[in-house]
């Protein structure tokens, strides 16, 4: 039964890593965005993150995970004879791979991490079945990435605990290099374990030599990382690397360090009670089975049971927190639960544990944000819109390289008001009814917008519908106080969707019925077929 149900839920995985949803834009903008744009000549949007006088992304760990595969399939494309591979194929090709990475590396590791039978067979349907592993886990998240490493470090350090008759060089040196790995992945890595660590203080004082391996391990591979990194953000200097090196090296984790030590840039990204992780993140992470953890046998710890507690504490500490933060946490603390000996309450939890990740897995892996790519795929393809620029408002900010070889502008308006809006459509369009218009990239369900799309509008604005996703629902388009939940819910489900409107000026002498591109509107004097009409996918 047990590997019936795994397989299953491993085709569940699949079925999720391959649906365009768009959990939070830093699943872009801190990799595949990074590295596509240097190794392919689509246009790319560089973060803060990576063009501040200090930089707080390492591109270290970027390469061996979006780099390798994308080099290997670049290579494989312009083997068969095509030209440059498509950002489609690299978006889906990475997607695989997450998927990939996530049902070989992290389920053999808990294999590694459980010795009982029984009890390994529960932890990976519970770690199979949360909606994290079938969302978060298999979406390009550093914090992803992360959940990879702390799962092998704590296997490294479960080997050097176990093996009493050897020094475990081997697995000291995989240590050393994972630990390095996963700090310049994330600054946040040393604290899922901190607690297990202290493990390893009585082995290397016993076995110094293993600790020599460690140590040697970690500093030639923090050397390798500091030199990709200020090769990376000196690459267009006139000086040479080793100048660089010996001067001003580029230490991403520590300019992270620093950057995240001062409570006024914290507040910037928004502050959170310590209570937060405790009472929201986790709550949010893992659902029901947290009322599992009273049947785990939490007076004999394992490794995962620590650094998960480990973690929790330490990233309390830290004003600003995020649930993703917590990622690894979600097989750490699932591998170390056990179900209730009465099978009346086995049955009770398995049904709201069913619930809870179907409502969720549905959200954050179909239709959160989920026509967003999709958009920017179908904007990329097009060639003959007549637009130069698009506007996208009230989503999340769009991955600007899959646009391909789409010279549009991208311009995100985020969350601005109606009035402001409808101002830097008007300001991009230009004065004259016969310039090229521009692109609007909105949510369906913001009913704002419905005065001018349906024509109502007191403005001189023209908007023709070219493009809509269904499977799109933007919860940053909401108002809980003024609309009410219940109104709200309903009306991000009945609306909908992601559409992608032409907007230009109405010439003097149409009326408001000739707003909706029916031939009063001249596309075609704008380069546009006439042809383009409505797409309704999802």
């Amino acid at each position: 039964m047990w590997r019936r149900t795994y397989l299953l839920l491993l085709l569940v995985r699949f079925y999720f890593a391959i649906s365009p949803s768009y959990i939070h834009p830093d699943e872009n903008f801190q990799g595949p965005e990074v590295i596509a744009g240097s190794l392919f000549s689509f246009p790319h949007h560089l973060t803060w993150e990576f063009t501040s006088d200090h930089p707080v992304r390492s591109v270290f760990p970027l390469w061996p995970v979006y780099g390798f595969p994308m080099v290997v399939l670049r290579w494989v494309w312009t083997e068969t004879g095509k030209e440059e591979v498509a950002p489609e194929v690299i978006y889906y090709t990475l997607r695989v791979l997450m998927f990939i990475l996530s049902f070989v590396l992290e389920d053999w590791a808990i294999y590694e991490l459980i010795p009982s039978l029984r009890y390994r067979e529960l932890a990976r349907v519970l770690v199979a079945s949360s909606y994290v592993t079938w969302t978060y886990q298999t979406h390009t998240f550093s914090n992803s990435i992360e959940t990879l490493v702390v799962a092998w470090a704590l296997v490294m350090i479960q080997r050097m605990l176990e093996n009493k008759q050897r020094s475990s060089l081997r697995s000291s040196a995989l240590l050393g290099f994972f630990i390095t790995f996963g700090i310049f992945n994330r600054i946040t890595f040393p604290a899922f374990l901190f607690l297990p660590g202290l493990y390893l203080v009585p082995h290397f004082l016993r076995k110094p030599f293993s600790l020599i391996v460690f140590a040697l391990t970690t500093l030639l591979t923090t050397l390798f990382a500091v030199i990709v990194d200020t090769s990376f953000y000196n690459s267009s200097s006139a000086l040479p690397l080793p100048w660089h090196l010996l001067h001003s090296p580029t230490i991403t984790p520590l300019n992270s360090l620093l950057y995240n030590a001062s409570r006024s840039n914290l507040s910037l990204h928004g502050l959170h009670a310590p209570y937060h992780h405790l009472l929201v993140s986790l709550p949010l992470l893992l659902g029901p089975s947290l009322l599992l953890l009273p049947f785990s046998n939490l007076y004999r710890p394992r490794l995962p049971l620590l650094s998960a507690v480990s973690a929790t504490i330490l990233l309390s500490l830290i004003p600003h927190q995020e649930p993703r933060f917590l990622l690894p946490v979600v097989p750490l603390l699932l591998t170390s639960m056990h179900l209730p000996k009465s099978r009346v309450h086995t049955r009770y939890f398995l049904a709201a544990w069913v619930i809870f990740n179907t409502v969720l897995a549905l959200l954050m892996g179909i239709f959160h944000q989920g026509g967003v790519v999709s958009a920017q795929i179908w904007l990329g393809e097009q060639r003959n819109m007549g637009i130069g620029e698009v506007f996208w408002w009230r989503t999340y900010s769009p991955p600007v390289w899959l646009l391909d070889g789409n010279r549009l502008k991208v311009t995100d308006l985020m969350g601005m008001d109606m009035e402001d809006m409808i101002k830097r459509l008007e300001i991009g369009i230009g004065d004259g009814c016969r310039r090229p218009g521009v692109g609007l990239v909105a949510p369906r369900s913001s009913t704002a917008l419905d005065a001018w799309t349906e024509g109502a509008g007191d403005g001189a604005l023209v908007f023709e519908e070219l493009w809509t996703y269904r499977r799109h629902v933007g919860l940053d388009d909401v108002d809980w106080g003024g609309e009410g939940v219940w109104q709200t819910l309903s009306r991000l489900v009945r609306r909908r969707g992601l559409t992608v409107w032409r907007v230009g000026r109405r010439c003097d002498g149409e009326d408001a019925s000739s707003r909706i591109g029916n031939g009063h509107f001249h596309w075609a004097e704008w380069g546009h077929d006439g042809n383009g009409g409505v797409k309704d996918e999802g």
